[in-house]
């Protein structure tokens, strides 16, 4: 059994660290706890809006399928602060070169030093402008069906077209359930291949556009057509518009790109999680729109031993041009 120290949560900043992780979620903890374990001085500056927050429980998570949100990334935390690595609350706007490494700046003033980023700050989703989506959101508002798919199995699903992919999402949600359909809403019902592969698989398709999303005793009960008709659901599938959050890589020259789904910008960066920035990787959501808990925390594992050999290579540098200056007889010298 692994026996870690226990120190004390502070948030005073040293003058430097061989790595600041701006991201305190699955990918950010993640490759802290290999930074921390392979002893490396480590800050991870968590803005603290996880975006599973609404979300009762993490799902597909190996050894820890359930585990409210908090709960997973508490123990991450405890986790990264028992090997050494630190902590702290805060929202980073601002990031530079100088002195061959990076000055990070916080929202509220604070700067630190680090010889290598790692950015793990994840992603917005941007929800379809109709009312009651909001406010149900990770509860039977829903994106994806290894999340929740499960938890709503056997009910009546609905499937919102507010995305390129709203028909594969229909698909997909029909293994769960028997009941599922698609509201066509602000597009034109599909048409040809897509259809037939609907009505094959028993997905009904409703056109109009939705109005609103009916709720009784807390509990999602239907969709309100623009028409007035209202369609019994229990639970609404919705694609959203996923966004990196990447504002403060930009005056690093790091800005995101257009996925090819269509479906959100994300950061590129090849599979280490290293971008074209020299000194910047990235993990989790801001660089793959879909990853799941396991996959983001396994990308924030992944980059933190790609920056480690990165520092580990520098210091072998160093070190030999060190080594060779000091064999290098007197005399010799200029």
């Amino acid at each position: 059994m692994v026996v870690v120290e226990v120190v004390t949560v502070t948030n005073r900043l040293r003058d430097g660290y061989d790595v600041v992780v701006v991201g305190g979620g699955a990918a950010g903890l993640s490759g802290a706890l290999t930074l921390a374990r392979a002893r490396r001085s480590v800050l991870v500056i968590d803005g603290g809006a996880p975006r599973n927050a609404p979300a009762s429980g993490v799902h597909g998570l190996l050894a820890r399928d359930g585990i409210r949100p908090a709960d997973l990334l508490e123990r991450g935390r405890a986790e990264v602060r028992g090997y050494g690595g630190q902590v702290v609350p805060g929202e980073v706007d601002g990031a530079r070169r100088e002195d061959g490494g990076f000055v990070v700046r916080l929202a509220d003033g604070r700067t630190v030093r680090a010889r290598r980023l790692l950015a793990a700050t994840g992603l917005v989703d941007q929800l379809p402008d109709i009312p009651g989506v909001r406010e149900r959101w990770g509860r039977d508002v829903l994106h994806c069906p290894y999340c929740h798919g499960r938890e709503v199995r056997d009910r009546a699903i609905g499937v919102l077209a507010s995305g390129p992919l709203a028909v594969h999402q229909a698909l997909l949600f029909r293994q769960w359930s028997p009941d599922v359909t698609l509201f066509a809403h602000a597009t034109a019902p599909p048409a040809g291949e897509e259809a037939e592969q609907l009505a094959a698989r028993g997905v009904t398709v409703v056109a109009g556009e939705v109005a609103s999303l009916e709720v009784a005793e807390d509990r999602l009960v239907g969709v309100r057509l623009r028409d007035g008709t209202v369609v019994r659901r229990e639970a609404v599938v919705v694609s959203t518009r996923m966004v990196a959050r990447s504002g403060f890589l930009a005056a690093l020259g790091l800005r995101p790109v257009e996925d090819p789904r269509g479906v959100g910008e994300y950061v590129p960066a090849d599979p280490t999680g290293r971008t074209e920035v020299p000194g910047v990787w990235v993990a989790g959501n801001v660089a793959d729109l879909v990853a799941q808990v396991g996959a983001a925390a396994a990308g924030g594992a992944a980059a933190a031993a790609a920056i480690n050999a990165d520092l580990v290579a520098e210091e072998t540098r160093h070190a030999v041009a060190a080594h060779r200056d000091s064999t290098v007889p007197a005399r010799t010298r200029p």
